[in-house]
Parts: structure tokens; sequence; C-alpha cells
């Protein structure tokens, strides 16, 4: 009897042994609590700083540039020159050039003489038609000449005398063609260029050079742009929101800036979001619609004077914001279904729980649920778990 007991006692003992070995071992979770308090929704992107007004000076006319002086950073005042302009010089003449110059000028010297030939001419014909004229009226007092030979005589006068007219025009023109001839060879006087005029280029604003397009001096065409003007300490910054991100965004919108350089994190306001979208390529090739919003920083300038022109910050604008939200960390929620869910820690096993997510950030979600705060869930619930399943907390959460 003693035997068949121990035999049986050793079974019992054995089948434990078993079902232990075999009994599921219970899955090492992280775990995180549900909470109340305020939940903020935000958008976050790369920006940039912009100069809110840039000048770019060009070069009002065609001519020649004397060389800019001024460096990137120098300070300039309102109305201080910039550069200085001088007409461009005409093209060099050779021998060859110079020698059919000459002679362009002695043909023009020429037809002066010529045209004034015919003012003289034209002269003596008016003197003659004069003394006509004096003649014809004195017979006609006479009465040896009718009244239809005055009047041809009166004519002949005033035809004369535009021919006079006539005359001196084409010797006016003939001397002003003789001016240009000579143009050309008294550009330059024993080897030294006649003084021109110059005309300089003013600032329009008080502020800091901040590029030099042209340097060196050159021969630039009438628009060209010479050096860019603006002032650093007027700066706003630009960042491009996909157009959903942008729907969400109103001017006025609190916004943040942070990783720029400094420890601070500085305050920004939105001030724009321009009405028109625009297609870019992203870094893997899919083209997404864009939408510039354009911020205010309302930090003191002092907490971000060594920010300058087209410098990268990162951009948070809140989007959304609630005071008393029930929040969960955003890696315990997994899609179930249509809807979405997570496990709650009972009694070292997970329940299944399914919950509303009204929105998310990046490391929170705002859910509707009958869970109280304090429930505790599971943080990054493997594909394994399953309702009802024994669980055991990692060592340190």
């Amino acid at each position: 009897m003693k035997k068949k007991l121990w035999i049986a006692l050793l079974t019992l003992l054995t089948v434990l042994l078993l079902v232990w070995a075999f009994w599921p071992a219970p899955v090492e979770v992280e775990t995180g609590m549900l909470s109340r308090g305020r939940f903020e929704r935000a958008v976050q992107e790369d920006g940039k700083t912009r100069l809110r007004e840039r000048f770019v000076i060009s070069s009002p006319l065609t001519g020649r540039v004397q060389r800019i002086t001024l460096k990137q950073g120098d300070s300039v005042e309102r109305d201080e020159v910039l550069a200085t302009l001088w007409p461009t010089m005409p093209g060099l003449l050779d021998e060859r050039e110079r020698q059919l110059q000459q002679e362009r000028i002695g043909a023009m010297e020429a037809t002066v003489r010529r045209a004034s030939t015919n003012v003289e001419r034209a002269k003596a014909a008016l003197d003659q038609g004069l003394s006509d004229l004096k003649r014809t009226e004195a017979l006609s007092q006479q009465g040896f000449v009718s009244p239809t030979q005055i009047e041809t005589a009166q004519l002949t006068v005033r035809l004369r005398q535009k021919e006079l007219d006539s005359a001196r025009q084409d010797e006016d023109a003939a001397g002003h063609q003789l001016a240009q001839s000579r143009i050309a060879l008294r550009t330059f006087r024993n080897g030294k260029a006649v003084r021109q005029r110059s005309w300089p280029i003013r600032s329009p604003i008080a502020g800091k050079v901040l590029k030099i397009n042209q340097q060196s001096e050159t021969v630039v065409l009438a628009g060209t742009a010479l050096l860019e003007l603006g002032d650093p300490g007027n700066l706003e910054v630009v960042v491009d929101l996909l157009t959903e991100d942008a729907a969400q965004v109103r001017p006025d919108t609190e916004a943040s800036l942070s990783h720029w350089g400094g420890p601070e994190v500085l305050k920004a306001r939105v001030r724009l979001v321009e009405p028109a979208a625009y297609t870019k390529i992203s870094a893997l090739g899919v083209e997404e619609q864009r939408v510039n919003v354009v911020l205010d920083i309302l930090s003191p300038a002092a907490q971000w004077k060594t920010l300058g022109d087209g410098y990268k910050v990162d951009v948070r604008i809140v989007v959304q914001t609630v005071d008393d939200a029930l929040k969960v960390p955003v890696s315990a929620i997994f899609p179930s279904g249509a809807r979405a869910a997570l496990f709650v820690v009972a009694q070292d096993q997970a329940r299944l729980h399914e919950v509303d997510v009204v929105a998310r950030n990046g490391s929170e979600a705002m859910i509707r649920s009958n869970l109280p705060p304090g429930t505790e869930v599971v943080l990054f619930p493997p594909r394994t778990l399953e309702d009802g399943q024994r669980v055991k907390k990692l060592a340190g959460n």
C-alpha cells in the first residue's frame, strides 16, 4: 500500500514539474501611466531666418563702375556713396581707323564750306530780288508796270528768303556732322582720357552690406546688381509646411524657435500664412505641396543678436491646446480594427481596452475612455502579446 502511495506521489510531482516547465513565462514589458493635464499638439519643421527688407542696389545706367571698396558686414549710412559710375569710353582707334576718321573730317569740312557758299549764293539772290521789287514798285507808282508784275516780284522775294533759310539749315547740319566726326579724335588728348562727369550711386537706407555682387571695376549694363543692403537686426523666420499642416495654422498662433545656436528657446508668433502653395520635391523624390509661413521673433533682440540672414532654426507651432485632457504615452496606442486600443496592466495580466484617440503629438495622445488617471498601461506592446497574458514589468520600470 505504501509503495502505491509513493508511486502516486511521484507521478503527481512529475506532472507538476512538467506543467511548471511548459507553463508560458510572463512577458517582460515596459509600462507607463494614464494622466490628466495640459495637452498640446504642434507642427514642427525646419525653418530659416531672412531679412524683412532686402535692398538690391543696381546700376541705373550702362557705364563703367569703379571698384567697390566696401566689404560684407560694413555699415553704411543713408545717402552714403556706395559706388561711382563713369561713362563708357568709345572703342580705341588704330592707325588705319584714325586716318580714315581724319579723311572723313576733311570731307565734312568741304561739305561745310560748300554749304557756306550756298548760303552766300542765296543771300545774293535775295538781295537781287529785293532790288527788283523796289524798282518794280517805283515803276508801278509811275504807271509803267502792271499790278501782276509787282505780285510776281514779291513772290520771288519770298522764294529767295526760303532758299536762304534752307541753305542756312544745310550749313548748320553740316557743322554738326563735322563736330560728330571730330569727337572720336578728341576723346584722347596726349594719351589721357578726356575728363568726364561721374554718377554716384548712393545708399537708400542705413544698414549693413550683405553681399557684393560686383567687386572689381568693370563695364556694367543698366540694371546690373552691384551689392545688397539690409538691417540684420530686422529678421523674420520663414518655414515651409505641408498644406495639411498649414491649414491648421492661423495668424497670431504662438510658436517657439530652438536649435538655432543659442541656449535659449526663442518665442515667436505667426504673422502670415501665404495664400498660395507650391510644389517641392522631398529628399525621397516625392512631390509635396507646401506653404510658406512667416513668423515674428518676440524674444528680446539681445538674446538672438548672433542670428543672421539665412540661419537654420527649428520651428514649433502650437495648433491645439486642451487644459484638462486624458493623456497616454503615444507608444501605448496601436490600431485595433477601426479603432485604437491599449493594454492595461491589472494583477500582472495584460487586459485589452479600446479607446478613442482625439489627437496626438510626438510623445502623447489625447484619448476618450472610462479608464481613470493613474492606470498602468503597456508601452511598446509586442505583436505576440494577447489579452489576458501574464506580464512582468522590466527592472527599473
